[in-house]
């Protein structure tokens, strides 16, 4: 602790829980660790990944047990502002941080990264969810870039004629139960130029992905787009309605603004 922090009343500095597992949320963690306002942060992760990268303030792995322990957690643990920075497809961890933040009375933000746009040359076709994906395959066999998680992977089995190439951060375990499926471990970012040599160099036929938005992930986008792969993309489940920015210096702001009004 440096002699600036050593000196101050902790008893005015935001206690802040960031519920994490995404860029934004490590970048603003980074952020508000070296802010010189000074704030208790703690990032939590909800360790679906094996081996997360390192994080720059304390960070809690694992479940709170629900809308309910997650209440639970702010008040014993005092927490002034609760920012929700997680991935764009976890709804039921969203839906969960808005019910405990309703339930205690204790503010919220959310960070909700914008989506991809469509651009000229993409070739997209958008459905709502895995079986959807599926579908949108076709019965043809076709050699297909799996790039939206472990746990949706697993729904691919329903069409064991297509030979998948399975991207993730963590092992597929256990492996897909398909007659062609091979591996690759790898965390982002992606960019265009390895893309396109990875999708030339197996033949990638189709993409199946989440619309994530960001730059992290782009790269098989832009890339397909080059290549002229048609993309299969899962649409993005509904959010509950909370405050929310769409970038972590707009996130920055919001909290030295909250500061402010507390006098701090």
């Amino acid at each position: 602790m440096d002699s600036q922090r050593a000196g101050r009343d902790t008893s005015s500095m935001a206690t802040i829980l960031i519920l994490g597992g995404t860029t934004e949320a490590r970048l603003l963690a980074a952020g508000l660790a070296t802010d010189p306002g000074g704030h208790d942060v703690t990032l939590s992760l909800a360790g679906r990944t094996a081996s997360p990268a390192p994080q720059p303030v304390p960070v809690r792995v694992g479940g709170f047990g629900g809308a309910e322990g997650l209440a639970a957690h702010l008040r014993a643990h005092g927490v002034g502002l609760l920012i929700d920075a997680t991935h764009p497809y976890a709804a039921r961890i969203s839906a969960g941080a808005a019910a405990a933040a309703r339930a205690t009375a204790t503010p919220i933000l959310a960070i909700r990264r914008p989506p991809w746009a469509r651009q000229e040359g993409d070739d997209w076709t958008e459905v709502d969810g895995v079986p959807e994906a599926v579908a949108a395959l076709g019965a043809a066999p076709r050699r297909v870039l799996l790039a939206l998680g472990r746990g949706e992977a697993r729904g691919f089995e329903a069409a064991p004629q297509h030979r998948y190439l399975v991207r993730s951060v963590d092992p597929v375990e256990p492996p897909l139960a398909v007659p062609h499926a091979r591996y690759i471990l790898a965390r982002g970012p992606f960019a265009e130029a390895g893309e396109r040599a990875l999708l030339a160099a197996r033949g990638v036929e189709r993409i199946v992905a989440k619309n994530s938005g960001g730059a992290a992930t782009y790269g098989k986008i832009a890339a397909a787009r080059a290549l002229r792969i048609p993309v299969v993309l899962l649409r993005r489940p509904a959010k509950p309605d909370v405050p929310a920015v769409a970038t972590v210096r707009e996130a920055l702001d919001h909290v030295a603004l909250s500061a402010t009004d507390r006098g701090v």
